[in-house]
């Protein structure tokens, strides 16, 4: 194992934010080492831990990490070889290392799908702009007026833990209807996952229109609506709604502050802008994919990795998992409880015969 785990969520999520799922959606696809194993030893209760926070999750992680012996490399793989001509694939790694191996798997998670609209990107002014999960460091805008453009869950989690930390006032901008705070329902996604550990291939035999039916549930889930503990945290804070608009132009003010114009007609000021925008799969952007023989030998559709049904690449001995995974696997698999599922799926391909 090359890399340093979790990073994404270490280094790209702010300290105090809650997650959406709760204590079934655990890591170990053995059932063995568990979210509620790790509570009962720990002295912790899912009553205790609701909201799941961030800080709870990555000290289960740090305790499944050390149940389960994993002693990963904290290196980054900056190259990758395919077999030919030799038999095994070459990583090479930015310490002047490389391992050979005949088999890899490839779960980089989101950091390089980060997605910033080419239309948002030519009006916002150079360097005074991020996607959310570069502006994690809340403190920094004690003080400061922010713009956060999106209307989802981590747009409005954002604004409450700015507020938090004491930023002046927040602005929520978002080209939809403000979603509701109602409870999801996610209790339907981990049956869905674990059907795929008995039969990899049930997503991609559905229609289309059965695929996208599933995908408009999840979306309705994760999309439209607000998690209800995050209501009272935004109620009488320092923060305004912009629905059903776009920043139109933006320019810098003598003040250095940031004049935004919206497709409204309203006029912000900001001092920062926080792009909540969420990610697009483009497989190529992960860097040691998209040089050399790999990029050529590697089909994609999309900008997603073409998979068969044991989420092997059209180069034999190449895996990919996490949310590149999704257009073959259903679009549950972006959330950590499929990482059994795929874990189990690409085990079982690689067990001699």
């Amino acid at each position: 194992m090359v890399g340093t785990p979790m990073e994404f969520w270490r280094r790209h999520m702010p300290e105090k934010m809650a997650l959406r799922s709760d204590a079934d959606w655990h890591l170990d696809p053995f059932n063995v080492h568990t979210i509620d194993r790790f509570f009962a030893e720990t002295g912790r209760t899912r009553q205790g831990e609701t909201p799941f926070s961030l800080k709870t999750y990555l000290a289960y992680v740090d305790w499944f990490q050390r149940q389960s012996s994993i002693r990963p490399i904290e290196a980054r793989v900056v190259e990758l070889e395919p077999p030919a001509p030799r038999r095994t694939f070459r990583a090479r790694l930015d310490t002047g290392e490389t391992i050979d191996a005949p088999h890899v798997v490839v779960a980089v998670g989101f950091w390089y799908f980060r997605h910033v609209p080419t239309e948002l990107e030519a009006v916002l002014p150079p360097g005074r702009w991020s996607h959310a999960c570069e502006a994690v460091d809340m403190a920094s805008f004690a003080g400061r007026r922010v713009t956060i453009v999106g209307g989802r869950q981590s747009a409005f989690e954002w604004a409450a833990l700015l507020c938090e930390a004491g930023a002046a006032h927040v602005d929520i901008v978002h080209r939809h209807d403000s979603p509701r705070f109602a409870e999801s329902e996610w209790e339907w996604i981990p049956p869905l996952v674990a059907r795929t550990e008995q039969d990899p291939s049930w997503f991609r035999r559905l229609s289309e229109s059965e695929q996208q039916a599933l995908a408009r549930k999840l979306w309705a889930e994760g999309r439209l609506k607000l998690e209800p503990w995050l209501e009272p945290r935004l109620r009488g804070a320092p923060v305004s709604l912009w629905p059903n608009a776009e920043i139109a132009r933006s320019e810098i003010d003598s003040d250095r502050t940031i004049a935004l114009d919206l497709t409204s007609g309203a006029k912000l000021r900001a001092d920062h802008v926080i792009l909540a925008t969420g990610y697009k799969v483009d497989i190529h952007r992960v860097p040691f994919l998209a040089t050399g023989p790999v990029r050529a030998r590697l089909e994609v559709r999309n900008g997603f990795p073409v998979l068969d049904e044991h989420f092997q690449t059209s180069i034999p001995g190449l895996f990919i998992t996490s949310m590149a995974a999704t257009q073959d696997f259903g679009p549950f698999f972006g959330f950590t409880v499929s990482a059994r599922a795929s874990a189990l799926t690409i085990g079982h391909s690689l067990r001699p015969a």
